[in-house]
């Protein structure tokens, strides 16, 4: 998927994004987050659960990265990072700028996530960052509140398939009483063909599964999310 029609991701890009961004993308505040337990998944580079331990909430991170030795994840965490900034300068008409207001406001974030990821990860204790990979988690039923699901399934639905996608959403409801999914688009910025049937399965599986807005957008036409309750 590949050219100027398509942002251009050659694995699973190790990166990721603030608290902030994450309020927004999720249509979030942070006083919803008081009391409960979230589940980033998969957190990649991404700051979220830093800014949530500052705040007093209790949040996990997992991913599949984490197996890596944190040397070699540090350096595929930067590597993954400089990788898509030096992207968006050419591709910048695939994206909404309004929330970054500038290709250097974005890089900026995808920066500072990086970094605060790496030295929270470093000093992290208490099991905020765990070595765990979609559709087969590492916790408890109703382990979290709310689990988080950004810039994996749907988005890459050009190298996970429905099987994939059908056993991770499961998954994710098993292990959280809410979860919400973002973006539904794939990196042609096309609505995912494999949403609508999967939402239908999951409502014959007796879960609530809708379709919400968000006053988030950077890839253009990314502004709704998958919200899911048992």
């Amino acid at each position: 998927m590949d050219g100027p029609d398509a942002f251009e991701v050659r694995d699973v890009a190790v990166i990721g994004r603030t608290f902030e961004e994450y309020l927004a993308m999720f249509d979030l505040e942070a006083r919803d987050l008081e009391g409960e337990r979230v589940l980033d998944c998969p957190s990649g580079a991404g700051s979220f659960a830093a800014g949530a331990a500052d705040r007093g909430v209790s949040a996990v991170g997992a991913d599949r990265a984490y197996r890596r030795p944190p040397a070699e994840l540090a350096r595929r965490c930067r590597s993954d990072t400089a990788a898509v900034a030096d992207q968006l300068p050419e591709k910048r008409e695939l994206f909404d700028w309004e929330y970054y207001g500038s290709v250097e406001g974005r890089i900026e974030l995808l920066e500072r996530a990086c970094e605060t990821f790496l030295g929270d990860y470093r000093a992290a204790s208490g099991g905020r960052y765990v070595a765990g990979a979609l559709p087969d988690l590492p916790f408890a039923d109703d382990a979290f509140s709310l689990a988080l699901s950004a810039h994996l399934l749907f988005l890459y639905d050009d190298r996970f398939d429905r099987a994939f996608h059908a056993a991770s959403l499961r998954e994710l409801a098993r292990v959280a009483r809410e979860v919400r999914v973002y973006p539904l688009q794939g990196l042609d910025a096309e609505p995912s063909g494999l949403l609508d049937g999967l939402i239908e399965e999951l409502r014959a599986e007796g879960y609530d599964a809708e379709i919400r807005p968000t006053p988030f957008e950077f890839q253009r036409g990314s502004t709704d999310q998958l919200v899911i309750s048992g």
